[in-house]
């Protein structure tokens, strides 16, 4: 569906993007945007941390050999 969409295409969305929400809310629009990519890259990275395994300290090991 998307394959066809051309240089063309995408200026008549953006001018029907412009016509629908006004040049006075479009640098909101794209700061809420970037904000919201941001925040799903800060998730996606720190769901990724705690799913990484910890390696073990040197405290950790002497204690398991301890007993």
């Amino acid at each position: 569906m998307l394959q066809n969409l051309t240089g063309w295409h995408a200026l008549v969305i953006l001018a029907i993007i412009l016509l629908v929400f006004g040049s006075a809310k479009l640098p909101a629009l794209a700061r809420s945007v970037g904000q919201s990519v941001r925040i799903l890259k800060d998730e996606t990275h720190d769901a990724a941390a705690a799913a990484e395994p910890q390696p073990a300290t040197v405290e950790a090991v002497a204690d398991r050999r301890a007993s």
